[in-house]
């Protein structure tokens, strides 16, 4: 299934919106919005994330958009991040979204963080070259709870 990246437009965000606020979604992601259903903290957040020095692509499969990926913060602590419609999760498309990016994005190193239990995003950021380095606790909103991740390092 060939997946394509482009600049997000504003029409993504409403998808984007209906894609985070999937429950099953959510609970595997953990490390999100206090509160995802808030519209405006949601378009207050694409905002600031649009206007910064993120790299930020919308995700297509045969020109729907399924999804997003990006690369954000300072230098030298620069982080991925991801997210695919649960419709489309199992389909290798994470995987080469990201593997995409990362050719956009040539700096390193890059750094990721997944909750533990997440075993899918665990296994695209592995195979595409993230080795894990840490465990780490943190608050994750959508299960209301702390609970492990980890963090991964991409040097090449």
């Amino acid at each position: 299934m060939p997946i394509a990246l482009r600049r997000v437009h504003d029409s993504d965000l409403p998808v984007f919106f209906r894609q985070t606020n999937d429950p099953e979604s959510l609970t595997m992601a953990a490390f999100t919005p206090e509160d995802p259903t808030d519209r405006d903290a949601f378009d207050d957040r694409w905002n600031r994330i649009r206007a910064s020095s993120a790299v930020v692509r919308t995700i297509l499969v045969d020109g729907d958009v399924v999804g997003s990926a990006a690369v954000y913060g300072e230098p030298g602590e620069r982080e991925v991040t991801y997210w695919v419609d649960r419709a489309y999760w199992g389909r290798g498309i994470a995987t080469a979204a990201l593997a995409a990016l990362l050719t956009e994005v040539p700096e390193r190193p890059l750094f990721a963080r997944a909750a533990a239990d997440n075993a899918g995003s665990l296994r695209v950021l592995v195979k595409c070259g993230f080795v894990p380095t840490a465990r780490a606790t943190g608050y994750a909103p959508a299960r209301k709870a702390e609970i492990e991740e980890v963090v991964l390092r991409l040097e090449k």
